[in-house]
């Protein structure tokens, strides 16, 4: 990985996730927002083993809640627009890395 490969590219967009992280989490400073990213990403969690054993309506929930307590942290508490609309699957990706280093004890809560 070049030194090239942690900025946007020529476009504006970035090439790898590696580079999108450290992105995301400028994007995610506040406290309150992080942490409603972090429960937000445990009820989609949740809702998908839901949807798995229960009922598969809670496949249907589960991005509702992650995204309804992800926008409000953005909207609300950072007062930016969310990554999600520009990239999908880096924000996506980035969601659940934040989650996992928070829960794992590597970033704090």
């Amino acid at each position: 990985m070049s030194a090239r490969d942690h900025i946007p590219d020529e476009t504006g967009r970035y090439r790898t996730f590696a580079a999108f992280y450290p992105f995301y989490l400028t994007e995610h400073v506040n406290r309150v927002s992080r942490r409603l990213h972090v429960v937000g990403t445990s009820l989609v969690i949740a809702a998908l083993v839901a949807g798995f054993l229960v009922d598969w309506r809670f496949f249907v929930a589960a991005p509702l809640v992650g995204y309804g307590f992800a926008w409000v942290g953005h909207f609300v508490f950072e007062k930016n627009r969310p990554a999600t609309f520009k990239y999908p699957f880096y924000s996506l990706a980035g969601d659940f890395r934040l989650w996992f280093e928070v829960v794992t004890g590597r970033r704090p809560f």
